[in-house]
């Protein structure tokens, strides 16, 4: 999926037990205001696509893109990547404080943000995509667009994020929503993988036979008539498509959702610093955190070089974009399945079973030679994983934040500075881990622009997609191991909250009728 990207308080609304509302108490206004309507839930949800639709794009095709379209050199496409992603695990906690300090306006607080932001972050998802006609300044066109994207990008999603707030004051409408929201979110890393895939991969730029040239234009032609212009301007026409949803599901939301004043009391802001100290001294979270770290890394890595390893490792060029959907759709039609099964076995056991069920499918992704069908029906089954990997971490952080609610019940309202460090931590990370994986295939031999690589780049391809991964997966499913909060823990911490949030109800009901009497 789209690498859990994004300060996503909410996100794991269909895949978790649902918690308890540990927001704080708003008083009962005099008139019950209309609930949600089913238009209004999936404006909402649609508003969710975006991110993920440009998330799965980016994640799966920026890396072959960067090299063998605009064919830059593994170094440079290195720097872009790492830098693109550390700017943005940066920008969310700062956009996240930015937020919380906007003001009040005619249109809501968050809406301002995810308006404004959605025409620039459009114009420069589409730059990405565009090849300049000039060699010199190549790197700085790519990372500069790269990272004004990913600034615009947060700048629409962290507010959005924030938005499960001000729907409703109903908890039951919100959960009804972000169920919604669940499922248009799996769609787009579907449409995401689906939308650049298959138009790219009918333009796949190949000189698999000796070069034919058109006698009109001189044009460089490979054996199909397809030339690298072609293959560019197919990555325009994807990039198209993705900004038209995007403008797209922007003005369903804004359409269709309201954005409800907060009435509730007000919370102290936080600097950067204190928000760090809060969350890093709650052990639960350490844990967790550093245990998802290291398996989400292991997924992203292959995410990241998963294309460059099924074009040259495996030499399926014509299917690598059907393969890379097949474990998209995989994933997708496996949520329901780990929905039951972290109800019925528990959210950690789920988490066990989920992320160590890719391990065999890891090794068996480069023993198998290259055999087509084999990989097909092992795309398949590493897919149920994926959806596990990247979507029941989020079904978990609430509990780490309910568990330090009951051991902190005087301090409220800071629970997404929990979610935003969490992306903070992942994305410098996955900037990290990718941006040193495309620097080791330069270190392998990799040639830009070529239809076949060094025998040392697949092997290199083979140790990232495999060894890697599986050595991470290990070392997180070792620290998830001491993760405190079990079943039994989780429920005691909901019993604990809740006679918490009756005590509160019943002090704001007495405060009230005391001021009536007056």
């Amino acid at each position: 999926m789209a690498r859990g990207e994004g300060a996503e308080q909410y996100t794991a609304g269909l895949l978790s037990v649902k918690p308890i509302n540990t927001e704080v108490k708003t008083a009962k206004p005099k008139e019950q205001r209309k609930g949600l309507s089913v238009w209004n839930k999936l404006s909402y949800a649609i508003g969710g696509a975006p991110y993920q639709i440009t998330g799965s794009a980016l994640g799966f095709f920026l890396q072959i893109y960067l090299l063998d379209v605009a064919q830059l050199d593994p170094f440079h496409a290195s720097i872009i990547l790492f830098v693109g992603r550390a700017w943005d695990a940066v920008t969310d906690p700062t956009v996240g404080f930015l937020v919380s300090r906007s003001r009040w306006t005619s249109i809501g607080r968050m809406m301002p943000w995810i308006l404004f932001s959605t025409p620039f972050a459009v114009l420069t998802y589409f730059l990405i995509w565009y090849v300049p006609p000039f060699e010199q300044g190549k790197v700085i066109w790519y990372l500069i667009f790269y990272c004004l994207f990913q600034s615009m990008q947060t700048c629409f999603h962290v507010p959005y994020s924030a938005l499960t707030m001000f729907i409703s004051s109903n908890q039951k409408e919100r959960d009804s929503a972000t169920a919604y929201r669940m499922m248009v979110e799996v769609l787009g890393t579907v449409l995401g993988t689906a939308i650049p895939g298959q138009i790219v991969g009918g333009a796949a730029n190949c000189r698999t036979e000796p070069d034919e040239l058109n006698s009109r234009n001189g044009t460089v032609m490979n054996a199909t008539g397809v030339s690298l212009e072609e293959t560019k301007q197919a990555y325009l026409v994807a990039s198209g498509v993705i900004c038209i949803i995007y403008f797209a599901c922007a003005a369903i939301l804004f359409l269709g959702v309201k954005e409800q004043k907060e009435c509730g009391r007000k919370n102290s802001p936080l600097t950067f610093r204190q928000g760090l100290w809060l969350v890093m001294s709650h052990g639960p979270y350490v844990k967790l955190v550093t245990a998802f770290l290291f398996t989400s890394l292991a997924f992203m890595l292959m995410e990241g070089n998963f294309a460059l390893f099924i074009t040259y490792a495996l030499g399926h060029r014509k299917d690598f974009q059907n393969i890379l959907l097949l474990i998209m759709l995989s994933g997708t039609l496996t949520i329901p399945w780990w929905q039951w099964f972290l109800t019925r076995f528990g959210k950690k056991t789920a988490s066990y079973f989920g992320i160590a069920w890719a391990v065999p499918f890891m090794i068996l992704s480069v023993t198998v030679g290259k055999n087509l069908i084999l990989s097909y029906l092992i795309a398949v089954a590493a897919g149920v994983s994926v959806a596990a990997a990247f979507l029941l971490p989020w079904s978990m952080l609430p509990d780490v934040v309910d568990d330090f609610k009951v051991k902190n019940p005087d301090i409220h309202g800071h629970e997404a500075i929990f979610y935003s460090f969490y992306v903070f931590f992942i994305k410098f990370a996955s900037g990290v881990s990718l941006g040193i994986s495309t620097l080791s295939l330069k270190f392998a031999g990799y040639v830009t622009g070529a239809c076949s690589q060094p025998e040392a780049v697949s092997l290199t391809l083979k140790v990232l997609v495999s060894p890697v991964p599986v050595g991470l997966i290990a070392v997180g499913l070792l620290i998830l191991k001491t993760y405190p909060i079990d079943e039994e823990r989780r429920e005691s911490n909901q019993k604990l909250l809740q006679k918490i949030l009756d005590s509160e109800t019943d002090s704001e009901s007495e405060t009230s009728a005391l001021g009536s009497s007056v």
